[in-house]
């Protein structure tokens, strides 16, 4: 197997043992992401809107780094800390999605790192 380490600094540095993502037999692995600036590397203020735009946009540069993008995303992850703001994560999500969205679950965690209200890891294929 080979296993490439995909790294960018169009998105926030891991804030544990693992990477940004891994591309293996063609398949894209996207690390979960919160709303981490990555050019100031601290949890952006604002609503769970806010947050999942912040969380889209650090999704979007490892996709390009890895000479992909949404349009190759086959599954979704999404964990909120609050379902009552579903309607406001949904709406940010999707307008990134121009067409044919993948796959994806949503759920409630009771806690995400760094306080971040919201959390999305990704899956995408060349």
């Amino acid at each position: 197997m080979m296993k490439t380490v995909i790294k960018t600094e169009g998105a926030p540095n891991p804030i544990g043992p693992y990477n940004q993502a891994i591309l293996t037999n063609n398949t894209l692995y996207i690390s979960g992401q919160i709303a981490i600036d990555p050019a100031t590397g601290k949890l952006i203020s604002g609503d769970a809107r806010d947050q999942t735009i912040r969380v889209m946009k650090n999704l979007e540069a490892i996709l390009i780094a890895a000479g992909l993008d949404f349009l190759n995303v086959v599954k979704s992850s999404i964990m909120v800390t609050n379902l009552d703001h579903f309607a406001q994560v949904n709406e940010a999500y999707g307008s990134f999605f121009k067409s044919d969205p993948p796959a994806r679950e949503t759920l409630q965690a009771s806690k995400l790192p760094l306080n971040s209200e919201v959390e999305i890891s990704m899956i995408a294929v060349k």
